[in-house]
């Protein structure tokens, strides 16, 4: 009986090949997009997942209250005692502790060839923390103070087919380490993958002099700090007993001086690293999880517009099937085994679609990883994945095929084998409700794609106080960079490639140094202000081509402006209150609140963009001193090209400072990649709209060609009464306008109200206007109208002699 269901499911979809190529091609290509995004969501559930103690695996993260805003605020950036505290202090809730010290990138050497590398100074513990395989070596070696641990992929860029063991590779020209260890590569879904090498904590003082300083230091945040909870604690045990860290260690004088901001500390688990990167008052609130629940929805979406498709082309072609409908139940077929029998046909579409869609899989996952920035792997040999693919079709061949048959199973044979099949006024309701709900979801994507790019487009023009193009920096982190920075600095100018030249404390795209704790005069003692610290070079403003408000800039020629004033930018001038800070003296306390220094406002410059284009600019405080320089800046001549001037100044640069590898930092790119995730949603979002937009298209192709059909013989009587070509085709296109209007006005509001809560998410934003509305459900007439015009002029132009002669 059941190879009967299937033999009859394969003729029907053989005899109208048309309907069923467009059935399975829309299933095929919902399935592919369901299919791509749910390896994506589970690439991003399942991030760090490789590491065997991820349920016990956390970060130590401190805050307080802030001041101003009252709500709680901290980092995983914490003060050096905090590792020792933890290990010695709570050895009852913690298996392993490990203090962590990011180099940033580094350069490597063999002796002859040299290598950009991320690398981490670590604590014993750390290994075992995170379970690294070792393919080489043993954990025990890294107790040896120049060991140093690389991934297998640097060892072979390294070491090519030698044997790592034991050879020697040179940290930034000045550190020799002898390899001890080489670890398998974790995943691309780890937050680990960004480093190529692990070194021993002891070896810190050696790349990092001075930095034993801060054995006891409670008032600088540069350490990560690392911890394994023992299998019998949980984290919220952990987290009430180290709730009070701070005002159990911090020493007692300095703690009085910060006990208002009622400092605290707690763990975040490592499932919260990667999707909760956002904080709201001091609890993780959001992050990547936001867009793991948006793209599995859309998903999930685009997947029932195709069902809708196969829904609804299903049931406009019910009076085809509903003689055989008449028959089999006349001959004695129940309900049930016809509702067997179109369920079958459903699933082997549905089936079918899914072969399909595996091949598709197959060609666009390259494409996809790139437009993503993954590298997802179909996990063929996976048995899960071919047990979720069962329950998959199984899912989509019901939500396809269940309305289908029970509406078509519901025909009473009397009246089908009377020719009749359902008549009324409300027969094709169900239909047009399928047709609204699909281009629903299609409007709504559409208007979020448009509104993402043209937020994207709005922060890329946003002013950013300085003149990108033409700007590039050089990481001066090699202690021998330093020694020589007003030597690079003379040779770059005298070789002729630059106009200007400058250093800083920090990257131009980035900050390494805040704190409060100001005073000045006239100050509301309830106003806390807290800055950014830029350490600058007296060319700085005119390299970069910063624009001052008032005041002046540094003068190299004076010597009181390296010690007795600075220059704000407007967000401190705003924060102070002062229209006029020029001449105003700015108090600087310690955590005591004694004074450590007071300067005078020189200067007051525009404000420089330097974290998310989309959120206000921080109050900045800018100091002459060059001996912080951390980087340098320089502006190339806008005649010469990018390959022939940093051509030179690579030359001119191994000259000073030989044996190193020089990566340059294009600021202008550097800047663009702050907009990397919200372009990654606009490109993801726009192909999701476009498959969206395409999908309900289809469907709506084969239910005009249908209503064509249908209603052959009534346009053929309406041409012989003298209609014209454009009367039939406004007639059999205006239902599916009105239809997608329909659509429009259901759509609206809701995408309305999803894009506004994604754009308050921002400081700087655009508003939704009307004309970006309108613009959308243009969009979505024209796309109908480009649609069903092929069918409706195609019978328009129909010959009426053959429409209306009696087969």
């Amino acid at each position: 009986m059941y190879k009967s269901y299937v033999e009859m499911a394969w003729r029907n979809l053989l005899r109208d090949k048309g309907y069923s190529l467009i059935n399975i091609g829309g299933l095929c290509l919902g399935m592919t997009v369901a299919m791509l995004i749910g390896l994506w969501v589970h690439d991003e559930l399942s991030f760090n997942k490789s590491h065997e103690n991820y349920e016990k695996i956390a970060i130590f993260w401190g805050g307080g209250i802030n001041p101003d805003s009252k709500e709680i605020e901290g980092m995983v950036f914490v003060e050096y005692p905090v590792g020792d505290v933890l290990r010695n202090n709570y050895p009852h809730y913690f298996k392993h502790v490990s203090k962590a010290f990011r180099t940033g990138e580094c350069t490597l050497s063999n002796g002859s060839d040299f290598f950009k590398a991320r690398g981490l100074f670590v604590e014993e513990d750390f290994l075992s923390i995170f379970s690294l395989k070792l393919n080489n070596g043993s954990q025990k070696e890294f107790y040896d103070p120049n060991a140093v641990f690389i991934s297998a992929s640097a060892a072979k860029s390294i070491f090519r087919e030698e044997d790592p063991i034991n050879k020697i590779i040179r940290l930034e020209n000045f550190l020799d380490l002898s390899v001890k260890g080489v670890y398998e590569d974790v995943p691309d879904n780890s937050s680990l993958r960004e480093f190529d090498l692990f070194l021993p904590w002891s070896l810190l003082p050696t790349y990092k002099p001075g930095i034993n300083d801060f054995e006891n230091n409670w008032t600088r945040q540069f350490v990560n700090v690392y911890v394994q909870l023992q299998s019998n604690t949980t984290i919220e045990e952990a987290n009430s007993a180290i709730y009070d860290l701070y005002s159990q260690n911090i020493p007692k004088d300095y703690y009085a001086a910060i006990e208002q901001n009622k400092p605290f500390s707690q763990l975040i688990p490592m499932e919260f690293w990667h999707l909760y990167s956002e904080f709201k008052n001091g609890k993780p609130a959001g992050g990547r999880i936001t867009y793991v629940w948006l793209f599995g929805i859309v998903g999930f979406l685009i997947l029932l517009v195709a069902c809708f498709n196969f829904i609804n082309l299903s049931t406009a072609r019910s009076e085809k099937r509903a003689k055989e409908v008449g028959i089999r139940k006349t001959m004695g077929s129940n309900r049930v085994q016809l509702i067997i029998q179109f369920l079958s046909e459903s699933f082997i579409a549905v089936l079918i679609s899914f072969i399909g869609a595996l091949f598709l899989l197959v060609l666009t996952i390259d494409f996809f990883n790139e437009l993503a920035d993954k590298s997802i792997i179909i996990p063929f040999k996976n048995q899960a994945f071919w047990i979720i693919s069962i329950l998959f079709i199984l899912l989509t061949g019901l939500l396809a095929g269940l309305y289908p048959a029970i509406y078509l199973s519901s025909f009473k044979p009397v009246t089908v084998l009377k020719g009749s099949v359902r008549t009324g006024r409300f027969a094709a309701l169900p239909r047009k409700v399928l047709v609204i709900a699909q281009f629903s979801v299609a409007v709504i994507l559409v208007l979020g794609t448009i509104m993402i790019h043209k937020q994207i487009e709005f922060a890329k023009n946003r002013p950013v106080g300085y003149d990108l193009q033409s700007l590039i920096s050089l990481d001066l982190s090699n202690p021998r960079f330093k020694e020589k920075v007003n030597v690079i600095k003379a040779e770059l100018i005298q070789s002729g490639t630059i106009i200007d030249v400058a250093t800083s404390s920090s990257r131009l795209t980035g900050i390494n140094a805040f704190g409060g704790g100001f005073d000045w005069q006239g100050k509301d003692p309830s106003r806390n202000m807290e800055v950014i610290f830029s350490n600058i070079s007296p060319e700085f403003g005119k390299t970069l081509g910063w624009k001052l408000i008032s005041g002046r800039d540094f003068s190299e020629d004076l010597t009181s402006d390296e010690h007795d004033v600075i220059i704000i930018n407007q967000a401190a001038a705003k924060q102070m209150g002062l229209e006029n800070p020029i001449g105003t003296e700015l108090i600087h306390n310690d955590e005591y609140g004694n004074p450590i220094w007071s300067k005078t406002i020189i200067g007051v410059v525009q404000d420089i963009v330097v974290e998310s284009p989309y959120q206000s600019v921080k109050p900045t405080i800018y100091y002459f001193n060059e001996k912080a320089s951390n980087v340098l800046h320089f502006k190339l001549k806008p005649e010469l090209s990018y390959h022939e001037a940093l051509s030179i100044i690579e030359t001119t640069l191994q000259k000073i400072v030989p044996l190193t590898v020089y990566d340059f930092i294009f600021v202008d790119e550097e800047f663009s990649k702050k907009f990397k995730q919200e372009v990654l949603l606009g490109k993801l979002s726009g192909v999701f709209a476009g498959m969206a937009v395409f999908i309900s298209s289809l469907g709506l192709f084969g239910l005009s060609s249908f209503v064509a059909e249908q209603r052959k013989k009534e346009i053929g009587i309406r041409k012989v009464m003298g209609a014209s070509a454009t009367n039939i085709w406004s007639m059999l296109s205006r239902e599916f306008i009105l239809l997608v209007l329909y659509a429009c006005i259901f759509a609206v509001p809701p995408g309305y109200i999803l894009v506004n809560r994604w754009l308050q998410r921002f400081d700087y934003h655009i508003e939704i206007s009307l004309q970006l509305i309108i613009l959308t459900c243009l969009i979505a007439v024209l796309t109908t109208l480009l649609t069903v015009s092929y069918q409706s002029v195609k019978a328009a132009w129909m010959n009426p002699t053959r429409s209306l002669r009696n087969e």
